[in-house]
C-alpha cells in the first residue's frame, strides 16, 4: 500500500483511523494540551505511536492525538535519533569545519 498522501488509497485509509481516533479521544493534544474544536479541528492529527502507518488496531491502541506541531516534531525526534546512530552522527563524517566569527575583529577594524 503506497505511503503517498497524493494516493487515493492513502487518504481513504488516513480518513477512515482518523474519523475512528477522533471519536474515540478528546479533541486534546496528547503533547502540549491544546484543545481543537469547530475549523481548527483539522490542526489535530492521528500520530502512529510506533511509526507504521498500517497498523491500526480497532481499539485506537497505535494513535494518539497530535496537533501539527507537535506531530512534526515528534517525527523530527525519529529523524534526530536516526542521525544520532549514523556514522556521520558519531563523528564519522559531516565535521564543521567553518568558524562563523573568525574575522570579527578584523571586519570591525579592531584587528590585523
Amino acid at each position: 500500500m503506497s505511503n503517498n498522501p497524493h494516493s487515493h488509497s492513502y487518504q481513504a485509509r488516513e480518513s477512515g483511523y482518523r474519523e475512528k481516533a477522533l471519536k474515540m479521544y478528546p479533541h486534546i493534544c496528547g503533547r502540549c494540551g491544546r484543545e481543537f474544536i469547530g475549523k481548527r479541528l483539522r490542526e489535530l492529527t492521528v500520530h502512529h505511536r510506533d511509526h507504521n502507518h498500517d497498523n491500526n488496531p480497532e481499539d485506537g491502541s497505535n494513535w494518539e492525538l497530535l496537533c501539527l506541531f507537535c506531530h512534526d516534531n515528534e517525527h523530527q525526534r525519529q529523524v534526530d535519533a536516526h542521525y544520532a546512530t549514523s556514522d556521520a552522527g558519531k563523528g564519522g563524517a559531516a565535521k564543521t569545519t567553518h568558524k562563523a566569527f573568525a574575522d570579527l575583529a578584523k571586519l570591525m577594524g579592531k584587528g590585523e
